[in-house]
């Protein structure tokens, strides 16, 4: 039986942890909405040219790309990125 596994550059999080991170969380949105911030949601997933090349060689080894029919169509990123307007 093969033993269940993540992908790279991913984690699962514990319920405490999960907690702890929710904390902080909250508290950085309640800091920023203070002084006028509105959060916005974007996509996890882009279009493979929105992301590929922008960001050097070893940006693009931070992709994950999807296939279909064969072609990349879409990637994602490894990491999250903090978006303030």
């Amino acid at each position: 039986m093969t033993k269940p596994t993540i992908p790279s550059g991913t984690r699962d999080f514990s319920p405490e942890e999960v907690y702890k991170r929710q904390y902080i969380f909250n508290t950085i949105r309640s800091v920023f909405e203070k002084y006028g911030y509105q959060p916005i949601e974007t996509p996890t997933m882009e279009n493979l040219s929105t992301l590929e090349g922008k960001y050097g060689e070893e940006g693009d080894r931070l992709l994950y790309r999807i296939l279909d029919s064969g072609d990349f169509l879409r990637a994602f990123k490894r990491n999250t990125n903090l978006v303030l307007l």
